[in-house]
């Protein structure tokens, strides 16, 4: 099975997202199916330096892993400790919260209860070179989903002290994992997550993003400065009206551009190296397509996005479990030999 002869260099992928040209375009993706990682490493990645070990493997410079919280979302499921599947349908109606009594007897997690162990044993296991991406997200995910998307939709008229009250509770748990996240010496870089967007348009107002989400995107992106750290920024979907909002906030990377969404040449020549760009190999054509395709496009985006720096090369969504792992070898493969060639 594959080895990528690349050794981690942190460095080289930090000078990247920050927008610059560290001589290659280095591999990223938010996340790769436990299947796909098991298939390559022939063996169930069960452990933190299963993680470590695949990621290194892959010719990867980091690992990405996250604290560990827990927020119920159905009444069938609310008991604390149990397992929530990886996938699952959202329903658009009342799942939990519908009123400000119900969001005073929700029971909340407890700050005190959000374990970073798996982060902290990250620290054993790192080769020289790697470093610890910290990554959460979905505030406002959690918000539409505690109450289903319809309740949401209609309480931003009809409830706003209810709306406010709850981006200002998930933001507090959710931002509060960052300040512990951010001055570990071995997490090098921040990663937020939180879907605001599909391919046709944003899944609310501007308007509403502005006073709801992106000041907490903001107290985000304020932590990563003040820690000297690199934030990235994933959301699905077309994002041209909100762009200056994100980079306001303090993102330094967005991902994954959506090819459906955004035509990602176009976006580098708008943005510059202000954003780095991440991703935008479709999901689809990983699952559906040939392993020739899959390198074309590769060969093609590297091409036209490496000059002057400020793009990593990926899925444009993440590695599920359909996708073909002959075409996800062949996407790490090709751009390996891409960024040998290029590097002499």
């Amino acid at each position: 099975m594959y080895t990528s002869t690349h050794v981690p260099d942190f460095t080289q992928l930090e000078t990247t997202l920050r927008g610059g040209w560290a001589g290659r375009v280095p591999l990223l993706e938010l996340g790769i199916a436990p299947t796909i990682k098991g298939e390559i490493l022939g063996r169930p990645p069960t452990t933190v330096a299963d993680e470590v070990a695949f990621m290194t493997q892959m010719g990867y410079d980091y690992v990405k892993l996250q604290p560990k919280i827990q927020f119920h979302f159905d009444r069938r499921h609310a008991q604390p400790g149990e397992k929530q599947d990886d996938r699952a349908w959202v329903t658009s109606s009342a799942v939990l919260l519908e009123t400000m009594e119900d969001f005073q007897l929700y029971t909340w997690p407890d700050a005190s209860g959000i374990t970073y162990e798996r982060l902290e044993m990250a620290r054993e296991h790192l080769p020289d070179g790697m470093k610890v991406i910290g990554q959460y997200g979905d505030i406002f995910t959690t918000v539409w989903e505690l109450m289903g998307f319809e309740n949401f939709s209609v309480a931003c008229y009809e409830d706003p002290d209810l709306i406010a009250a709850l981006f200002q509770k998930v933001g507090d748990l959710v931002i509060g994992m960052y300040d512990i996240m951010a001055p570990m010496e071995h997490v090098g870089a921040l990663w937020y997550s939180d879907d605001i967007a599909y391919t046709n348009g944003l899944m609310v107002s501007p308007e509403f993003l502005r006073s709801h989400f992106f000041p907490c995107l903001g107290r985000i992106g304020a932590i990563a400065a003040r820690h000297g750290k690199p934030l990235l920024y994933h959301t699905d979907g077309v994002l041209h009206t909100v762009l200056e909002d994100i980079k306001g906030a303090g993102v330094n990377a967005l991902h994954p551009i959506e090819p459906l969404a955004m035509d990602i040449v176009e976006l580098k020549r708008q943005v510059g190296n202000d954003l780095c760009l991440c991703g935008n190999i479709d999901v689809d054509l990983l699952t559906r397509g040939t392993r020739e395709q899959v390198r074309a496009r590769v060969v093609e985006r590297m091409e036209a996005l490496h000059g002057g720096g400020g793009y990593c090369l990926g899925s444009s969504n993440s590695v599920p479990d359909y996708v073909r792992v002959e075409n996800y070898l062949e996407m790490v493969t090709a751009a390996t030999e891409y960024n040998d060639r290029m590097m002499g």
